[in-house]
């Protein structure tokens, strides 16, 4: 059971946060817990669609994405969203097994994306005291500076959801999967 109140229904939230959870729903078919949980701060919900959505038009692949969202998720130790993350990484980004489990690792089977993986899996495990060897790797890998800022920013937003879930311990409505590394 989720330590902070989760609106069972869209009607339930906040009246500003229900146009926002009708457009998930519009868009993803569904309105999982996180974004029901973050919705009783119209304010967050706001800032996180806002985030998210300009990032989904950014340079990086969804695969890459995906790939980063796991290998943040696995370090954080935050079982929704890997939950969530693997389910995306799959049914959406079309993620094998063998990749997922790369990228829970801090890699990727695919070369180029590898590099982005392992950026940010530095970036989160040495909270942003990256070395200049680590932002050499991932610039002589092929990413541009805005790409590599685009990494950064989705270590940020998927560090945030992953902590917005370990705070409220949000049910996981999706297939479990857990984390194998301690936070």
């Amino acid at each position: 059971m989720s330590r902070l109140s989760i609106p069972a229904t869209i009607e339930a939230a906040p009246a500003a946060s229900q146009p926002l959870l009708q457009a998930v729903k519009k868009m993803i078919g569904s309105v999982p817990n996180l974004f029901r949980l973050v919705s009783t701060s119209p304010a967050a919900l706001e800032g996180y669609l806002g985030m998210s959505g300009a990032l989904g038009k950014g340079e990086l692949p969804a695969a890459t994405r995906e790939r980063i969202a796991l290998a943040v998720a696995e370090i954080n130790g935050c079982n929704y969203c890997l939950s969530a993350h693997t389910y995306l990484g799959k049914h959406v980004a079309k993620l094998d097994d063998a990749e997922m489990t790369a990228n829970r690792n801090g890699a990727s089977n695919d070369p180029f994306a590898d590099a982005a993986v392992r950026f940010a899996a530095k970036v989160v495990e040495q909270r942003g005291k990256v070395s200049n060897d680590d932002v050499l790797a991932v610039r002589n890998a092929g990413y541009s500076d805005a790409q590599i800022i685009e990494i950064i920013q989705h270590v940020a937003l998927n560090t945030w959801t992953n902590y917005i879930n370990e705070v409220a311990k949000t049910e996981i409505d999706f297939p479990v999967i857990n984390a194998r590394l301690a936070a």
